[in-house]
């Protein structure tokens, strides 16, 4: 029976901690689990929650923090310090498993010791919500080669895994180390990517296997600065990448100018996007445009660039009645379409 370690990092969620424990402990039958829950110096009573649920199951093992070192440190010591199962996962407090994600998990990384992580579809669900019904019975899986599933990263600019469906091999994650302070907000696609670098990547089909909760502040639903700030983390997350794994990707300057101009189209989209919707009272269209040359100094050769000039001609009253007949919001409506339909069916 394989074995998996489970760190559960905790800030102020002492209140999902019960739930978040009894989806690992109640809900994964075939396999061998333990859970470390590492309270980050809470100022509520989630110490003492956690310290209440290791006493009534010795699978649980409690770290309290007396100062708070973050959320990067805290992940690192659960993955690095402290899990010695077959396999590691790292599940926030306020997340939760589906009944037999691990084992599902475990069977493919079992099969195919080529992979180095495996990963399914997360199901969001917001908070104060049900929980949306869930699929346990997988269809199968398949493993990507680590640098085809890599170079799409790049290619697309963007990441494919939430965080709490991951379940990755513990010997690499101690190989690749932790995640980086430096990246507070795309430490996550990092690592993934970074994992991707020294190994196959495994995806299972048909079955769900985490549910992320959706706060209602998220950064990323409500400020579109945030939404910036977003690329400029991605632009160091893969920049990162093609540093400390250079020894692994040969062909490193073509993934660069590849996510280089993926993301400066990202930044221009968003800017024209800004006409197309009302809102370039909020959105930083400017900032954008500065990104993107960031990213790339010859963006105004770019279809998108091209987009945003036409919008500003237009004007931002006019834009969003016009919108219908502007063939590059149709065409991004169909790519949005495209990427969601592969990411349902491929994971990726």
């Amino acid at each position: 029976m394989s074995t998996v370690s489970v760190v559960i990092p905790c800030y102020k969620y002492g209140h999902f901690l019960a739930d978040c424990v009894s989806s690992v402990l109640d809900e994964q039958d075939g396999v061998d689990v333990r859970v470390l829950i590492i309270d980050d110096a809470s100022p509520d009573d989630s110490a003492e929650v956690a310290q209440k649920l290791a006493a009534s199951d010795p699978r649980i093992d409690v770290h309290v923090h007396e100062t708070n070192k973050g959320h990067i440190a805290t992940y690192n010591e659960g993955l690095l310090e402290w899990a010695d199962g077959d396999y590691v996962a790292l599940l926030s407090a306020d997340d939760r498993l589906v009944p037999g994600a691990l084992v599902r998990a475990a069977a493919l990384l079992d099969a195919h010791p080529e992979a180095g992580f495996a990963y399914g579809r997360p199901l969001r669900f917001q908070h104060g919500g049900p929980l949306p019904k869930a699929r346990t019975q997988s269809t199968g899986s398949v493993v990507y080669p680590g640098h085809w599933w890599l170079d799409r990263r790049f290619r697309e600019g963007t990441g494919c895994i939430t965080s709490p469906e991951v379940v990755v091999r513990t010997g690499l994650q101690r190989q690749v180390g932790g995640y980086d302070p430096a990246l507070p907000h795309a430490g996550d696609i990092e690592m993934w990517m970074r994992l991707a670098a020294h190994a196959d990547v495994g995806y299972i089909r048909g079955a769900d296997q985490a549910f992320y909760r959706v706060h209602g502040k998220n950064m990323s639903t409500v400020d579109f600065g945030g939404q910036l700030d977003d690329l400029r983390q991605r632009l160091v997350a893969f920049d990162s990448v093609l540093t400390k794994c250079a020894d692994k990707l040969p062909d490193a300057d073509r993934l660069a100018d590849q996510v280089h101009t993926r993301l400066a189209r990202f930044a221009l989209r968003r800017a024209y996007r800004a006409y197309d919707r009302g809102r370039t009272a909020v959105v930083p269209v400017d900032e954008c445009v500065a990104f993107a040359e960031e990213c790339l100094p010859g963006y105004r050769a770019l279809p998108e660039y091209r987009a945003l000039r036409l919008r500003r001609r237009i004007g931002p009253r006019a834009m969003p009645y016009l919108q219908p007949l502007v063939w590059s919001a149709v065409a991004e409506r169909g790519r949005e379409w495209l990427w969601w339909e592969s990411w349902k069916r491929r994971g990726i």
